[in-house]
């Protein structure tokens, strides 16, 4: 004879493999399942399966005033403020950090964001889709973007909604959504490396190091590299180095044609972008390195830290040259100021692809994605990218500029 208890399992089967939306065994009753397990079955789902279904309700995070299909527009949307009731070590953390900055680049960027679709930035359908993790509830700059689109927020980015699972946060495969691509393929890069060949062999090994364990030590939320996003730092004792490094600054505007600061190195220094004082960065590098050896020996982490730091240079040697060979167009009016008349005569790196000339989008592809791939490669253990997707299509791209230079002044004598 079936016992009562096993015909109830057995029955509970197929609903299961249905994948129906039930409550876990220990969340609380809420009245808004009643209508959003038919309006948002999965939303329900992911609720009920993480751990805050164990002491939180839907109005923990939404507030009361929406309750029924006619006050739709009363539901609060979280914010970091939100999880900072329950999470205040974390969010301290995470607000100290480069990503809870990563708002201001984009929008600060001269020209850039107002040349695109609304949808692009403020609808986050292109740069913002990552960048909106610096959307906050605070500032009227946040409040502006939430205007156009009402959902960006920081914390579930990694902490996907409605779950917000740390597991899943956890994992490597969080970062991949936005480490990846053009400018920043951290992922691919991690991914095809020996470390995380090692990881992905046998995840619950977990014999190499994910993204986490580098940059986010002991869950540490804050997220900092010696060397910020554009592999920038001063002072800078190596004197050849510091030329190149110079030339770059002038291109993106920190620095004028002699040499002086200008407004930008003030959002330069806002965002976090580069390492401004020698302090700053050598902290940054003697954490890496202290992560390091959990795995290696000190000298090891030591010579591969400073030989990632010198395709840096490398890459720097390059960069400087193509911002100089575009420098000479505008100097000799084969290319018009009124192209960027900001950084004049160099040209302006922080236009990105918003340029006239074939030359100059070469010049901010050199900039944008060969030298960064150069170098975060090499900080990431993955020397084919390093070579092929780096170094060698910044050669490439300097042949190509001076031959593109070259006829350019021909045709204006024409």
């Amino acid at each position: 004879m079936v016992s009562k208890r096993l015909f109830i399992v057995t029955a509970a089967v197929p609903i299961l493999l249905l994948g129906l939306s039930l409550p876990s065994a220990w969340s609380k009753p809420s009245k808004c399942e009643e209508c959003h397990v038919k309006l948002n079955p999965g939303l329900v789902k992911d609720f009920n399966r993480g751990k805050m279904a164990e002491t939180l309700t839907c109005k923990t995070c939404h507030g009361e005033g929406h309750m029924s299909a006619d006050d739709v527009d009363k539901v609060q949307l979280p914010t970091i403020s939100t999880c900072k009731k329950c999470h205040k070590e974390q969010t301290e953390q995470y607000m100290s950090g480069k990503h809870a900055l990563g708002l201001l680049p984009v929008s600060a960027f001269p020209g850039f964001a107002h040349k695109q679709p609304t949808a692009f930035i403020a609808g986050q359908k292109g740069c913002n889709g990552c960048h909106n993790l610096g959307i906050t509830d605070e500032g009227a700059r946040n409040n502006e973007f939430r205007k156009y689109y009402k959902y960006g927020m920081d914390c579930q980015n990694c902490h996907t909604r409605h779950a917000f699972s740390k597991a899943e946060a956890q994992r490597p495969e969080a970062c991949n959504s936005c480490h990846t691509g053009f400018d920043h393929a951290q992922w691919e890069m991690w991914q095809h490396s020996k470390h995380g060949a090692a990881y992905q062999t046998d995840p619950k090994a977990h014999r190499g190091p994910t993204c986490q364990d580098c940059h986010m030590e002991n869950g540490n939320h804050r997220v900092m590299t010696a060397w910020g996003f554009l592999a920038l730092r001063l002072p800078e004792s190596d004197k050849e180095w510091m030329g190149y490094r110079a030339t770059i600054l002038q291109g993106l505007g920190v620095l004028d044609k002699d040499g002086k600061p200008t407004a930008r190195l003030e959002v330069v220094k806002a965002a976090n972008l580069a390492r401004l004082d020698k302090k700053s960065w050598d902290d940054e590098r003697a954490r890496m390195q202290a992560i390091c050896e959990k795995c290696h020996s000190a000298n090891f982490a030591k010579e591969n830290l400073k030989n990632a730091d010198q395709m840096i240079k490398a890459s720097d040697k390059l960069l400087a040259e193509g911002i100089n060979i575009v420098k000479g167009l505008y100097e000799d009016g084969t290319i018009k100021k009124d192209t960027n008349a900001f950084t004049f005569p160099y040209p302006d790196l922080l236009t990105f692809y918003e340029v006239n000339t074939p030359i100059e989008e070469v010049l901010y592809e050199m900039f944008m994605d060969y030298r960064m791939k150069t170098y975060q490669a090499a900080f990431h253990i993955m020397p084919d990218y390093t070579t092929w997707y780096g170094l060698a299509k910044m050669k490439e791209s300097i042949v190509e500029m001076k031959e593109m230079a070259k006829q350019m002044r021909l045709n204006a004598k024409k």
